[in-house]
Formats: C-alpha cells, structure tokens, sequence
C-alpha cells in the first residue's frame, strides 16, 4: 500500500482536532464517547486519515471497555510498535497508510485469534454495507 506524506499542517486540516490529537500525537478519546462503540450495523471501519479499509463488522465484537473493539484486522493494514507510556508495556497498531495511530492489541479477545484489538472511535468511518441485508 502507498504512504501517504503529509505535512503537519495538511494533517490538522485534513483532520477534526480530536482525530488530529488521536491519529498524529497518539491520543486517546475518552471510553464510551464513541457513537461506533455501539455500532450493530453491518459494513466496513475505514481510517479517518487516509480511507484505508481496517476492520469489518464481523470483526466487532462487544468488549466490555468502552472503545470499538475488533477480534481481526483485515489483512496488512497495521503496523505494530511497542508503548511503554503507561504502567506497563503494551503494543499499539498504526495504520500502514497513513501512520494514524489507532489503539492498542491485546491477547483478551474472543476466539478465534483471541486478540482485542481497542480502536479509537474517533478516528473510524463506518461506511455500511447497503448490499447486507440488515438483521431483523
């Protein structure tokens, strides 16, 4: 996939302040702000940066966190890197795009990978899938 290489100031607007601070400073939005958090609809998680498709909602699953969260990615799409920023060592993931940061992975999902992937809502677009038949 093609980087995209942006200045700062191209980023800032292109980008609302909150996913600025979130995707080029690595952020994070508070728990439970998330209008995707809740999110049943079936469709496509894009990155807020760049467009990149990340995650479908078959992948979504409700962790309890209060962020999105995701037991798979769709394939290539992040790089990881570690964060020691707090307490203890975690793995946060970047889109391969744009370098947007996104959250953080960690081994407490649900089968199949048993992977949580903890997005900032902030920083997705739901696109949904008019092709799906939503569930009754």
């Amino acid at each position: 996939m093609k980087k995209i290489d942006l200045t700062e100031d191209e980023w800032r607007q292109r980008l609302t302040p909150e996913q600025y601070r979130i995707l080029r400073k690595e952020g994070t939005e508070r728990a439970f702000t998330s209008t995707l958090h809740e999110k049943k609809d079936r469709g496509v998680y894009k990155c807020a940066g760049c467009g990149t498709p990340l995650f479908t909602s078959d992948m979504k699953f409700e962790s309890g966190t209060g962020w999105p969260s995701f037991f798979e990615t769709l394939p290539g799409v992040f790089e990881t890197k570690k964060d020691s920023k707090l307490f203890r060592s975690r793995i946060e993931y970047h889109c391969v795009v744009c370098e947007g940061h996104h959250g953080h992975v960690f081994d407490d999902g649900p089968p199949p990978t048993g992977k949580r992937y903890c997005n900032n809502g902030a920083v997705l677009i739901f696109e949904a899938d008019e092709k799906i038949v939503p569930e009754a």
